[in-house]
């Protein structure tokens, strides 16, 4: 059984997507490593990069292209210095060269040497082959697919026996939210209890709470220089900035010098239901364009669904609980973690496969479910919440104009945040006995709903919006 941790669905990066920059990325990184231990690494003098479907078709708007040239140099998304990006990226476009795992100089010419196939290979929509060379021999081939979330697999590693080597074992082992329903009903214990355990047997329990602050700070420091950075997002849409000019007429007279001390003036802010509707999608079109913007996110459980984690996880600590503190917020990053590990699990969360209902529906899902078990809710009504979010996104198609991660993409995600709660409360009101509906049954019907939607409204740029509405219109 495929067992997820909550810090593969958390996993920090550089926006604007996770499929289509972070997987590519971490892609690279491994072909280096598999060329490395073959001995080849040293031999190689050029290299070649074939993108394949959506990768290939919204590749530029997603900066896939630019990922790779990262991930060749060597650079980590998680470290990397985000002013360091674009530079980076200058010198091997002016220079024609990039220093293979930043130390082996080879040609490399990124308008030539990176390819962009239309073409569809069959296991998965996001595809890319790197194949390097020793003058004119090649010396090895690889195909990569970057399923969502920043995972990658490799062609060659279907087997249950590399399955086996990378899947952990958890004393929990959770496929379906009815097992997950029913391990916590034979426990006696909340969802974000039975996840810890799982994580335990993977980690220590400071090593666990390190991680959880690194996310947590990384999700709060994205924030702060969402509602504190105005402009316009790169790209050619000329998209100016919101939460900066949102944030401006929310924030109160409290001074504040670092994100600690601004979610402490936040709580000083008037709180009527409008201006909680504000703050939510501030929070959450913050995270959004510091993403457009080849910022570092945390993929919640995608970069293009990034902002509606963070953004429940502020509303609680600044409107509902001022004395919330970091045993709330690892509660919550426990739930939505696993909320988001078993929808990977049933169907998926990669845009490519299944359009947005698989990144907006799911993170709100997520947050849905955590903000739940936060507000005294039991595991039942933590599931009910999760399906209720999820299933007023079946059927999101994904359209990005220009085939960039901005519109409707940012947006989205404020809307995705204000369903969550809405669920959440819903499902609190609500005797789950009385439930119709299981979570289960909607993920099916996502999955269902994937491979009937057509290629045209699942990260193509090819329908919707952005056929409708094109960069020239902007």
């Amino acid at each position: 059984m495929e067992c997820i941790s909550v810090f593969d669905m958390l996993k920090i990066g550089i926006g604007p997507s996770s499929s289509h920059t972070l997987g590519p990325w971490r892609a690279a990184e491994q072909w280096l490593a598999h060329l490395q231990s073959k001995g080849l690494l040293t031999t190689v003098t050029k290299l070649k990069v074939d993108l394949f479907g959506s990768l290939s078709l919204t590749g530029t708007g997603h900066a896939t292209d630019l990922a790779v040239l990262l991930g060749l140099t060597g650079a980590d998304p998680e470290t990397i210095p985000v002013d360091e990006i674009q530079p980076t990226i200058d010198d091997i476009n002016i220079n024609h060269s990039l220093k293979l795992n930043g130390l082996i100089p080879i040609q490399f010419n990124p308008r030539i040497d990176i390819v962009f196939n239309r073409d569809f290979l069959p296991f998965h929509a996001n595809g890319l082959t790197f194949t390097a060379y020793q003058n004119e021999n090649e010396l090895d081939a690889s195909t990569y697919y970057s399923i969502g979330g920043g995972f990658v697999v490799q062609e060659e590693h279907t087997g249950e026996e590399e399955k086996a080597a990378i899947y952990k074992t958890f004393p929990y082992p959770i496929q379906t939210a009815k097992e997950l329903e029913t391990y916590c009903k034979k426990e006696g214990v909340k969802i974000s209890e039975l996840v810890l355990r799982n994580e335990l047997s993977q980690k220590s329990e400071p090593e666990i709470d390190k991680e959880i602050h690194r996310i947590w700070d990384t999700m709060l420091e994205c924030m702060y220089i969402g509602c504190h950075t105005e402009g316009t997002l790169p790209g050619g849409l000329n998209v100016r900035r919101r939460a900066f000019d949102m944030h401006q007429k929310l924030q109160g007279d409290t001074p504040y010098t670092n994100p600690k001390e601004w979610i402490t003036s936040i709580r000083n802010t008037e709180v009527k239901f409008r201006q909680i509707l504000k703050w939510v999608s501030c929070f959450a079109l913050s995270v959004n364009e510091v993403n457009a913007s080849l910022g570092r996110v945390v993929t919640a459980p995608t970069n293009g669904s990034a902002g509606v984690i963070p953004a429940v996880l502020m509303y609680y600590l600044v409107i509902e609980d001022h004395k919330a503190d970091f045993k709330d917020i690892k509660q919550f990053l426990l739930v939505a973690g696993e909320i988001g590990s078993i929808v990977k699990k049933g169907a998926t969360i990669s845009a490519a496969m299944g359009g947005c209902q698989a990144e907006i529906g799911v993170s709100s899902a997520m947050a849905a479910g955590a903000l739940t078990e936060l507000l005294g809710g039991t595991p039942e009504q933590v599931l009910m919440a999760s399906e209720i979010a999820m299933e007023h996104h079946l059927g999101l198609t994904c359209d990005p104009i220009g085939g960039l991660v901005q519109i409707p993409c940012i947006e989205r995600n404020a809307m995705g945040a204000i369903k969550a709660i809405n669920a959440a409360e819903l499902a609190l009101d609500t005797d789950s006995t009385q439930a119709k509906v299981p979570f289960d049954k909607v993920i099916a019907s996502m999955w269902e709903t994937a491979k009937d939607m057509h290629s045209n409204y699942k990260e193509t740029s090819e329908g919707g919006l952005a056929v409708s509405v094109n960069i020239a219109d902007c």
